[in-house]
């Protein structure tokens, strides 16, 4: 048997055990449609609002417009970081809260510090710009580096300043995210389980491509699942370059994570024709069978081996935190 063939059926395997399993509880509410949030017992929107593209419109008026119809629709998940824009994006989510509408949101953003000085200062600031009393779900920014688990835990690491955000009332649940590696993503678990400590959620890319090259889905996903954790996917189109292969259509690709054991996929929209999308991702998705999967993920083999439509994997111009070692603290 063909080496390819022998990894799918292994991955398919594990898909559909997983989804047998109860993780793809789904309850439809118009458009949308809401899972269970790890272990949480929240219900949260299957496809959520990305933070960075509400940073992208040059009018304020119109990020906020798109984050209120996202609301209003029942898109209740809504991403953010500190980082986004130099805090434009937080600003904006935060004009947009007002008015009742943060009554209608899980509001989760991110950090980049490592110390527990630096982290509790962005925590604070991000709370802040957002125009809230507490944050839904915190979670630890760009887990790429080897050592940043080991930061992470240290005495005087940022887990210090997270729990006493938590007891303060000022966060909910705790997660991590990452773009990089998923050797990365499983050493944080192990340096999580050797600290007696359980995320709540973890972020990951998880796209057509990721299947195919060092892959988040088959890599990390299973063991999120297993440890309750819930799965956040993001760059289902990896911020438009996996479109640039030619071979997939956004609608695909949307249901193709939603397909996974996600609780969310996180979608860019810097503009209402994207979130239309979204929404009519929403409306028309029906889980991928084995064979409709499979499909799928053949004509994109060719395309991913290099991990060219991956840049965020393969090059350093997604991270953040490499151009700016000051927010590490």
């Amino acid at each position: 048997m063909n080496p390819n063939d022998l990894e799918r059926r292994e991955f398919m395997a594990g898909l559909t055990a997983l989804t047998a399993g109860g993780v793809l509880y789904a309850a439809s509410s118009d458009a949308m449609i809401y899972r269970k949030l790890g272990t949480t017992g929240e219900k949260v929107s299957a496809i959520g609002l990305g933070g960075h593209h509400i940073g992208r419109p040059k009018d304020e008026n119109e990020g906020i417009r798109i984050i209120r119809s996202a609301l209003d629709r029942g898109m209740n998940f809504l991403d953010n970081c500190w980082d986004y824009h130099d805090g434009v994006s937080e600003v904006r989510m935060g004009r947009a809260l007002r008015d009742g509408y943060r009554q209608k949101a899980f509001l989760m953003t991110k950090f980049d510090g490592r110390t527990k000085e630096a982290a509790a200062k962005q925590i604070d600031e991000s709370l802040e710009r957002l125009q809230t009393d507490h944050i839904d779900l915190m979670q630890f920014h760009e887990n790429i580096r080897m050592e940043d688990p080991d930061r992470f835990f240290a005495p005087g690491g940022a887990l210090e300043a997270l729990m006493e955000a938590k007891k303060a009332g000022k966060i909910r649940y705790a997660g991590f995210t990452g773009h990089k590696d998923p050797v990365v993503h499983l050493r944080m678990l192990d340096v999580a389980a050797q600290n007696r400590f359980h995320f709540d959620a973890c972020q990951m890319p998880l796209n057509v491509m990721d299947a195919h090259f060092r892959s988040f889905a088959h890599q990390v996903v299973p063991r999120l699942v297993k440890e309750g954790i819930a799965v956040l996917a993001m760059k289902s189109m990896g911020d438009g370059n996996v479109l640039k292969s030619g071979v997939v259509t956004p609608i695909e690709c949307l249901h193709y994570a939603l397909s996974l054991p996600t609780s969310v996929v996180i979608n860019g929209c810097e503009s209402m024709e994207r979130l239309d999308q979204a929404f009519e991702a929403a409306r028309t998705f029906r889980p991928m069978g084995e064979a409709e999967i499979a499909k799928l993920l053949d004509k994109t083999r060719q395309a991913a081996m290099a991990g060219k439509y991956e840049p965020f994997k393969t090059t350093s111009h997604f991270d953040g935190t490499a151009h700016h070692p000051e927010w590490l603290g």
